[in-house]
Formats: C-alpha cells, structure tokens, sequence
C-alpha cells in the first residue's frame, strides 16, 4: 500500500483529501489556517495556463496545416457545445419542477437577510448591463499582453488563434518561431508536472478550510438540494454523456473516469476545475486525440460548455421558487431556460461566480425573489464540486466527439489507454493506471 501511495497521484490526492476533512472536523481553529495551502496550489497552475493555451494552440494550428479545418474544428464543437448545455438545462428544469424539491420550505423572502448578497450586488450589475455585442467586444484584449496578464482564456485564445493562423500562413520562413514555441510547449509541461506533485498538499488544504468553515453541518439545512444536484450530475454524466461516448466512439464512460481520476480527485477537493486544465489537454493527447483539435476545443469549452453550471442554474432557480412558494407557469420556465440559455455562457467555473451569474439570471425573472439567493449561498461551495467535476468530464467528452467527426483519434489507441493497457506519463510523473490492474 505504502509503495502504491508513493507511485499514484490518485492515491496522495485521497489521502490528503481524508487528512483534510478530519482536520476541518477536529481542528477547525488551525484548519481555517491552511487555507492559503489551496489557493497556492491553483496560483500555481494559474499561473501556466495562459502560456500553456498559447502554445498549444498555435503548435495545434501550424501541425494541422489546414486553416479550414481550424473553422470547420471550432464550428463544431460551438454547435456541440449549445446542444448538450441545452440538454443539461431542460435536464434540469425538469428533474427541479417534478420532484418539486424545496416545496414545504415556506421561506418568507422578507425574512431572508438581504446583507448577504451585499458582496455580490455591484457584480450582478454589472453583469446585466453587458450583452452580446459587450460579450463579443471583450473576447478582443486591449493588447496581446492584457490577456495573457488577466488569464483570460477567450481572449488568449482568439490571439492565440490569430498567431497560429498568420505562423502557418508563413511557415516556410518561420521554421525557428514554430519550433521555439513546440519547445516551449515542452518546457511549460515539464514545470506543470513539478507543481502536479504538490496536488495532495493543495487538496488538504483547500477542504480542510472549507469543512472548517462552513462545517458538514451545513450540508443537513439544505441537504436535499445538494443531494438532488449531485444526483442530477450523476444521471447528466452516466446517461447523457456516457451515451454520447458510447454512441459516437464506443468508449467507456467508466473507463474515461477511471482514466481522468487524477484530475478529478484534484477538482473533488478545489472545487476549480482550472487547476487540471494543462494536465488533461496532455492526458486527452496521449490517448491518442490530436493536440489540434485538443488546443481548440478544451479552451474553448471552458467557457461555452458549462453542463453542470447549467443544471445548477435551472435547478437553483426552481428550488428557490418552490421554497418561497412562488407559483410557476409554463411561460415562467420557459423564461428561465432562456435567460439561462444565455447567462450559461462564458461563466468560468471558479468558486463564487456562479452566486453571481444565479442572481443575474433572477434578475431576468420577475417572478423569482432574487434574495432567494440567500438560501443556496451556504451549500455554494459543496454545489460547486459537482458544478466543476460535471463541466470537466463534458468537456472531455465534448473532445472526444469533435475529434471522432473529424476522424482526428485513433480508437483503438484509446481503448487500451482508457482501458489500462497503455500508461500515462506526466512529465515524469506516472499514473496510477500505471501501477493498479484494468478495470
């Protein structure tokens, strides 16, 4: 046991993540010190993703050689991206209104403390007074380097696309510029693979503050809504997802998972599905996946396919209608797919902007009390596990079809890799497929 811990990043992230919460339990005094442990670990992979998209990208574009196929790539993942987060939307809505959950509640909106939804009142503003023409104007930098300093990832990669484009225009002139940046590539994977192995001491850290701080008590008020989102994500991932996977390229929806557990236990215990995003654009390649299509469609997911935002979103909205007992029409539900259809999108997943983005969706429906809000902020945090597990696994997904309609996967590479037989190496850093038996 001791040599598998030593050898599986699975492993140590588990074992931080059993640390973490017994010492959130026990300790919470110290635990509510160890905070700056997770956020160090996320600044720290942060920190390389701007560089890491850009060199992707652009690496991606001058090896496909092909601009029409960057457009024809790109075209089809948005077109994939609006059906699926549609689908996750109405899922949504309608596991919320049949099981009526929230119902008995009785919450006087009047009662609620409006002071909560202070921190978050000039966001949402602000928030509503964009709209597409604004959405479509920030996707430009103010300069190259804006976006890269911001993090940015739209707007890195609408550069990264343009240099990738004009790069391969003039590729017989600029051999030493491609090959500069395909090193670089290397080199930045390399230092990721450095910060990956802190991955258990940042998951430690992160859950021991948050069960701390908000306690696993906090989970019995509201216990029903967490349980149905979790319950919601389940069905989206096992049903939806994994049927796709099945029926365009014959894979495993619980091999994919088992093959992505690394990541996904890192994102069980961030809540920041940001912290994997260099890790699982190497892991999508090396089954076999090209870096092209990989460097287009991950980051660009991150933004437009957000299922489990998605669900969060109209299941929220209906638990706070039914707990205040607000009466729904059909033509409130279909208000709320719609202004959901557009406030899901270009909503990063990072803790606490979903509050934000739930009140300005409220916002565009006069029938829901917007401090209903009130009722979900203290779940939030345990809400947005599953928000950010249920978005990295769609946009994996997402990756894998675009890639089966473009004939850019080799199947039978994928099959042994997500089946255990081919290992993964992680800038020298082995998986846990590497040392634990095919399932």
């Amino acid at each position: 046991m001791l040599q598998l811990a030593k050898k599986s990043l699975f492993v140590q992230v588990m074992i931080g993540l059993a640390l973490g919460i017994a010492v959130g339990m026990f300790f919470p005094t110290e635990a509510q010190t160890l905070k700056p442990l997770g956020d160090g670990f996320i600044k720290l992979i942060k920190m390389l993703i701007a560089p890491i998209v850009f060199c992707v990208v652009v690496s991606g574009i001058t090896g496909a050689g092909d601009l029409k196929k960057v457009g024809r790539v790109g075209f089809k993942a948005i077109v994939y991206f609006e059906i699926v987060t549609t689908f996750a939307l109405v899922l949504g809505l309608f596991l919320a209104y049949q099981s009526g959950i929230g119902d008995g509640m009785n919450v006087d909106p009047k009662g609620l403390d409006a002071s909560a939804m202070a921190a978050y009142t000039e966001r949402v503003h602000g928030l509503q007074s964009t709209g597409p023409v604004a959405f479509l104007m920030n996707l430009i930098p103010s300069t190259a380097m804006d976006a890269f300093a911001k993090g940015d990832i739209l707007q890195v990669l609408v550069f990264s696309i343009l240099f990738g484009s004009a790069l391969n225009m003039v590729r017989d002139s600029a051999g030493t510029v491609i090959r500069f940046i395909h090193e670089a590539g290397h080199v930045l994977f390399r230092i990721m693979g450095i910060i990956v192995r802190l991955a258990p001491i940042g998951v430690f850290g992160a859950i021991a503050f948050t069960i701390a701080k908000y306690g696993v008590g906090s989970l019995q008020q509201l216990g029903g809504l967490v349980l149905m989102f979790y319950v919601t994500c389940a069905i989206f991932v096992l049903g939806v997802l994994g049927g796709i996977l099945k029926l365009v390229s014959g894979l495993s929806i619980f091999q994919f998972l088992r093959y992505l557990r690394e990541e996904l236990s890192v994102v069980l215990g961030t809540a920041s599905s940001d912290a994997v995003l260099p890790q699982i654009m190497r892991k999508l390649e090396h089954m076999g996946i090209k870096d092209s299509t990989v460097g287009l469609v991950i980051p660009t997911g991150y933004s437009f396919n957000l299922d489990g935002f998605s669900i969060y979103l109209t299941l929220a909205a209906v638990f706070i209608a039914h707990a205040t007992n607000t009466p729904l029409s059909m033509i409130d539900l279909l208000t709320i797919l719609a202004v959901s259809l557009v406030t899901s999108k270009g909503a990063h997943g990072i803790p606490g902007s979903a509050i934000v983005i739930l009140a300005a969706t409220l916002s565009a429906i006069p029938a829901i009390p917007v401090i209903g809000l009130v009722l979900v902020l203290s779940v939030d945090w345990f809400m947005g596990i599953a928000r950010a597990l249920t978005n990295l696994i769609g946009n994996c997904v997402a990756t894998v079809v675009v890639a089966r309609w473009e004939k850019d996967i080799n199947l039978e590479r994928a099959r042994n890799v997500i089946g255990g037989k081919e290992g993964f190496e992680f800038a020298g850093t082995k998986t846990a497929a590497d040392t634990t038996p095919a399932i």
